[in-house]
C-alpha cells in the first residue's frame, strides 16, 4: 500500500503560504576526497546528466572515475574554498538571504524562500519538507540555470515533481523553465562587464559557457540555441561588433565530443595569434563555483599568459549582488501573477477564523 505524507495535525485557519524554491547544482560538504568522492557519486549517478546504459556507466563510474577523479577535484576544490566554506554554497546562500528580503519588505511572511542543491545538501527534499510544515500551498520552483538543459533545469523538475509525488496535498506548482533573455538579467550581465571595464579598460569579450555532450543537442536538447542568445543580446547591450567578441565551452570529461569551440582551445589559439588581451565572463552560473575559479580564472588564466597571451581579465559571476536580486524577484513575480500572497496586501485573520469555526463545528479535530 502507498504511504503518501499527509498532515494529520494540520490546524484549520492556518495562513496559506506561498514559496519561493532556488535551485543550485551543488557542492561537496568539504574538500575532502571523501567528500567529493560523495558528491561526484550522486551527481554523475544523474541519468540526466549522462545518458549512457546503467550498467556499463556503473562499471565506469564506480570501476574508474571514482578511484581517479576525487583525488583530483578535491585538490582544486581547495585552491577555492573560504573560510565560509564552498563559494557556490555562501553565494547562494546570500542571494536567497537577499531575494527573501526583496519579498519579505512587499509580502510580508506570507512568502517563504528556501534553498536546495541538486546533489549534496541542503536537498530539495528537506527544502520541501519545510515548506509542507509552513502550509506552502502554492511554490514556484526557479533553477538557478538561465539557459534550459535537459541536463540541470531537466533534473531538477524531475526531482522536484518525484518528491512531491509522495505527498498527499500537493501545492499548486509553477516551474521556471529559464530565462536567458529576461530583461533584468542581461542588464545585469552586461552591467557587472560594463562596471569591470571602466575599472580594468575594456579588451576582447570571451563568453564561456558549461558545455554538453554533443549527441545531447543532436537529441534535441535546447541549450544550444539559450546561451547562443545570451551572448547575442549582452553584446548588442555593451554594443559590441561580431570581432569584438566570442565563445567557448568549458568543463568537458570523456572521450567523446561536447560542444565546441572548447574554451582552453580558444584561448590557445588567442595566446599566439591574437586577441592578446581578454576579458572572461560566465554567464550561464549564476554563482562563482569550482568551474569559473579555478578552471577559467586560474587554469585558463595560467595558460593563456604562459603561452604568449598579454592580458587576462575575470568578471565574477552575479552571485549575490544587488543586480542579481533584484532579477530573480522580477522573475518570479512574473510567474505568480495572480497569487494573492505576492500582492502584498495584509493577511484578513476574519475569514481564516470563520473557515476554522466551521470545519471545527463539522467535526475537524483541530
Amino acid at each position: 500500500m502507498t504511504q503518501y505524507l499527509g498532515t494529520p495535525d494540520y490546524v484549520h485557519g492556518t495562513p496559506a503560504r506561498a514559496g519561493v524554491l532556488l535551485v543550485n547544482l551543488g557542492t561537496p560538504a568539504d574538500p575532502s576526497p571523501r567528500s567529493v568522492r560523495k558528491y561526484l557519486a550522486e551527481f554523475l549517478a544523474d541519468p540526466r546528466v549522462i545518458e549512457m546504459p546503467r550498467v556499463l556507466w556503473w562499471l565506469i563510474l564506480h570501476g574508474v572515475i571514482l578511484r581517479v577523479r576525487p583525488r583530483r577535484s578535491a585538490h582544486a576544490y581547495q585552491k577555492i574554498w573560504t573560510p565560509q566554506g564552498s563559494p557556490l554554497l555562501v553565494e547562494s546562500q546570500r542571494l536567497a538571504l537577499g531575494l527573501a528580503a526583496q519579498l519579505g519588505r512587499r509580502c510580508g511572511d506570507q512568502v517563504v524562500v528556501d534553498l536546495a542543491m541538486s546533489y549534496g545538501q541542503p536537498s530539495i527534499a528537506g527544502a520541501l519538507e519545510r515548506f509542507r510544515e509552513r502550509n506552502v500551498r502554492r511554490l514556484v520552483v526557479l533553477p538557478l540555470y538561465p539557459q534550459y538543459s535537459s541536463t540541470t533545469t531537466g533534473s531538477i523538475f524531475e526531482c522536484v515533481t518525484r518528491e512531491l509525488s509522495r505527498w498527499r496535498w500537493l501545492p499548486e506548482l509553477r516551474f521556471v523553465n529559464q530565462y536567458c533573455q529576461h530583461e533584468r538579467y542581461l542588464a545585469a550581465i552586461a552591467g557587472s562587464i560594463a562596471d569591470h571595464w571602466r575599472a580594468h579598460g575594456r579588451k576582447h569579450l570571451v563568453f564561456s559557457f558549461h558545455s554538453i555532450p554533443k549527441r545531447y543537442l543532436l537529441a534535441g536538447d535546447p541549450y544550444h540555441c539559450f546561451f547562443q542568445a545570451t551572448a547575442r543580446e549582452v553584446a548588442a547591450r555593451l554594443g559590441l561588433a561580431p570581432a569584438e567578441w566570442s565563445l567557448g565551452f568549458q568543463s568537458r570529461f570523456g572521450r567523446e565530443e561536447w560542444l565546441q569551440p572548447y574554451v582552453d582551445v580558444l584561448l590557445h589559439d588567442y595566446s599566439h595569434t591574437g586577441p592578446k588581451s581578454v576579458t572572461l565572463v560566465c554567464p550561464g552560473f549564476a554563482t562563482d563555483c569550482l568551474e569559473t575559479l579555478e578552471e577559467i580564472n586560474m587554469q585558463n588564466r595560467e595558460m593563456f599568459l604562459g603561452h604568449g597571451g598579454e592580458a587576462f581579465d575575470y568578471v565574477p559571476c552575479l552571485n549575490s549582488s544587488p543586480g542579481h536580486v533584484a532579477a530573480l524577484e522580477d522573475i518570479v513575480s512574473s510567474h505568480t501573477q495572480g497569487w494573492p500572497e505576492f500582492a502584498g496586501a495584509p493577511l484578513d485573520a476574519q475569514p481564516l477564523a470563520a473557515a476554522r469555526e466551521r470545519a471545527l463545528a463539522l467535526g475537524a479535530p483541530r
